[in-house]
């Protein structure tokens, strides 16, 4: 039984992570229906940035957070002028698919010239040894992960309703075309919605390195798992990524400890497949009716 609640802890803390980038994909899916498929690039440059400020400069942990923070609002804002807004201008069906997708890539490949191909350590902030909870060990660092993931997603969610700027942006989500004619520049919304995105998986990037190693490609998988988690929960129920998140997480530490590593990914894409075959929305999303 301690083994199975440690097994849960360490799997909730994964599907936090899960649970922040793919809020990112649900901010931008809901004021442009485009999604930025270099996420994964985003939280491993936020990461790699975070090093080398915390390792090379010697800044302290807590103070390099905001800095990165910054650096993933203005690399999510260049994403989206340079590969979203020209697809959106034109219309193209496709266009911001396979335009993200390229400054994944491209992302990826200048991190691998800039800090190399193999993993580095990133140090931990808080102490590495092991606190009992519940009867189960858990790691400080897998506390620091939950608590910050829903900090971040809480304070979001605060801006949006309480802000002006933030309203705007939920007016977009509800209607493009009417918050336009409201005088909302809906054009500088989508793009801070990108920066937005682009942010919380930097902020994912920090949390989850002292966790794991840092690498130029340890943000492809992340990225591929937090879009399942998306489609699972629902591209527009927060509370449905939380739930899809901590599902996929546990799902994959359990099966990696009970059955095999090499099967851990198999029970959340079968769920995935589930959810698409049985509700296509999402565990929590809303089906969106089209008038013609």
């Amino acid at each position: 039984m301690t083994i199975l609640i440690q097994l849960i802890y360490s799997g909730i803390a994964l599907g936090m992570i899960y649970a922040v980038i793919a809020f990112g994909y649900q901010l931008t899916f809901a004021t442009s229906g485009t999604l930025n498929f270099g996420q994964g690039e985003a939280l491993m440059l936020g990461a790699l940035v975070g090093l080398t400020l915390v390792d090379t400069l010697g800044l302290n942990y807590w103070l390099m957070i905001p800095i990165v923070c910054l650096f993933g609002l203005v690399q999510g804002a260049v994403v989206e002028r340079i590969g979203v807004k020209p697809a959106l201008r034109i219309k193209s069906e496709f266009g911001w698919i396979m335009s993200t997708i390229a400054l994944g890539i491209i992302f990826r490949n200048v991190a691998e010239n800039v800090w190399g191909r193999d993993d580095l350590k990133f140090p931990s902030p808080l102490p590495e040894s092991p606190i009992s909870l519940l009867g189960a060990n858990v790691l400080p660092m897998e506390l620091l992960v939950v608590v910050g993931a829903l900090l971040m997603m809480a304070a979001v969610e605060l801006f949006n309703r309480r802000s002006i700027y933030g309203k705007a942006v939920v007016a977009t989500a509800n209607d493009r075309d009417a918050a336009g004619l409201m005088g909302i520049n809906t054009s500088l919304v989508i793009t801070f919605s990108y920066a937005l995105s682009s942010m919380a998986a930097a902020f994912a990037g920090v949390l989850v390195a002292p966790l794991t190693l840092t690498g130029a490609t340890m943000g492809a998988v992340l990225g591929l798992k937090a879009f399942a988690v998306a489609i699972i929960g629902g591209l527009s129920s927060g509370m449905g990524v939380i739930v899809g998140g901590v599902i996929l997480g546990v799902a994959e530490t359990t099966t990696a400890f009970y059955i095999s590593t090499g099967y851990k990914d198999v029970p959340g894409l079968v769920l995935l497949l589930l959810v698409l075959a049985v509700k296509p929305a999402g565990l929590f999303g809303k089906t969106a009716i089209k008038k013609v």
